[in-house]
């Protein structure tokens, strides 16, 4: 009895505690990157006429994500049933029914399992800030209400089907009947070559920088666009976003291990010396180019050492992931200067950092890869494999971001009056602003042409 007994206890699933406080903890820091780190990096670098607008862009995919993550995005993702390798079946878990018990979402040996739920969280706050980057690229010139429904179409029709193919087990992840293995071969059921994409470089990255540039091509460009000095209005919040960014990047790339252990360490550096080497790639080309390292500078070189290692973390030693990050640096300040050459208006660079760093961090994990990449002596397999997942990511996203812009574009129309964004969005679409400064200085005096007279108060 006492055989049989215990031979039953070890065959039932134990929760690991340390790896579910770890999961929910990183779950809670990528919430923080979307709100307020996003919002507060993306905030400060609109007019200060339309940074609540940006703010609320944020807020607003956020919550339409949150419903609708939880009613069929994470049983599209990651459900029981494959169709066709592109999305999961949304009725397996809808409103995450069956999602009660315990689960080792990618079979580590040595730990015991997390509360599915815990894992749903994690992946939930991804979906959230893979729409709200894309709010970037249209910046200034769009309806509240059809970016809400924007928002909660293409996390269905776009983010849902990537992050099935690379993480769920579809086209683009490791799976026997995946692109990989179709290309190279299986063994025991999985691909001889394993797509690298620890932390979202496809799926959240490419992902969103695309369709950033998409939709900014379909809105169309801002009334002085290329004529107009359109600045930031508040660096020092563009300072704090990207701080609070960099701060829940850990969150974002670390968690992704999914339990607390020497990857989770290596990821850790690896995410915090590709940042450190990407600002001052970025600062570098600044004061090559322009004569001046710019604080914005310093901030979007943050985001786009952040955005390159995203993939490649988990992969990469420290050595190589200074080398991706310094690359990605160079690479992002240069390519945010070609909007004005090419003449889409991607507002806030989402696509000189979202796409260009994100596309390099993926590929670059090919080459950078202690076990299978190129530079180490491994062949070309992983490099061209990344390439081949990279430019399926683009495409798919590409044209499902098109379809779904030129619809809501006869449907709802995407442009505000072009009154409104020349004298500001946050009045109309919100009945607010940011600012009382006018107010406030006739309320002081300050607004006054009289002259003050001695003795007068201040």
């Amino acid at each position: 009895m006492v055989t049989a007994l215990s031979a039953l206890a070890a065959a039932e699933p134990t929760i690991d505690y340390a790896s579910t406080a770890f999961v929910i903890v990183c779950a809670s820091l990528v919430l923080l990157m979307t709100a307020p780190g996003l919002a507060l990096f993306y905030g400060g670098m609109t007019r200060a006429t339309s940074v609540l607008n940006m703010m609320m862009m944020s807020f607003g995919a956020f919550g339409v994500v949150g419903i609708l993550y939880v009613l069929y995005g994470y049983s599209m993702s990651f459900g029981p049933s494959d169709l066709g390798g592109i999305i999961a079946n949304p009725f397996d878990k809808f409103g995450l029914s069956g999602t009660e018990g315990l689960v080792n979402p990618f079979g580590y040996e040595g730990y015991g399992d997390i509360p599915e739920l815990a894992f749903v969280g994690f992946q939930l706050t991804f979906a959230a800030i893979t729409v709200a980057l894309i709010s970037g690229a249209v910046a200034d010139r769009v309806k509240f209400s059809t970016w809400l429904v924007f928002s909660g179409l293409w996390m269905t029709l776009a983010y849902v089907p990537i992050a099935h193919m690379v993480w769920g087990g579809g086209l683009l992840s490791s799976s026997e009947d995946g692109l990989s293995a179709m290309i190279f071969g299986a063994t025991d059921g999985v691909a001889d070559v394993v797509p690298i994409d620890f932390a979202g470089g496809t799926v959240v990255h490419i992902n969103a920088g695309i369709a950033g540039l998409v939709l900014a091509l379909v809105v169309g460009v801002r009334v002085g666009f290329g004529s107009v000095a359109m600045r930031p209005h508040n660096v020092p919040l563009v300072m704090i976003g990207a701080g609070l960014l960099w701060f829940g990047w850990f969150g974002f790339n670390a968690g992704s291990e999914l339990a607390p252990d020497g990857t989770a360490a290596l990821v850790w550096i690896n995410t915090t010396v590709a940042t450190c080497a990407a600002m001052l790639g970025w600062l570098l080309v600044e004061k090559l180019r322009d004569g001046h390292a710019t604080s914005i500078g310093a901030a979007s070189g943050v985001v786009a050492g952040l955005v390159a290692i995203t993939p490649a973390c988990g992969a990469l030693s420290p050595i190589g992931s200074i080398i991706l990050g310094a690359v990605a640096g160079g690479l992002s300040a240069y390519a945010v200067g070609l909007k004005f050459r090419f003449g889409f208006d991607d507002s806030l660079d989402v696509v000189g950092v979202h796409l260009v760093s994100g596309l390099w961090g993926t590929i670059g994990a090919g080459l950078l890869s202690t076990s299978t990449g190129l530079l180490y002596g491994h062949g070309v397999k992983q490099t061209l494999l990344q390439i081949i997942v990279a430019l399926a990511s683009l495409v798919y996203a590409g044209a499902v971001t098109l379809v779904i812009a030129l619809a809501l574009k006869a449907a709802m129309g995407w442009r505000i009056d072009r009154d409104i964004e020349v004298s500001g969005i946050d009045s109309a679409e919100h009945a607010e602003s940011a600012y009382d400064l006018v107010s406030r200085a006739g309320r002081l005096g300050l607004g006054s042409s009289r002259p003050r007279t001695e003795g007068s108060p201040s």
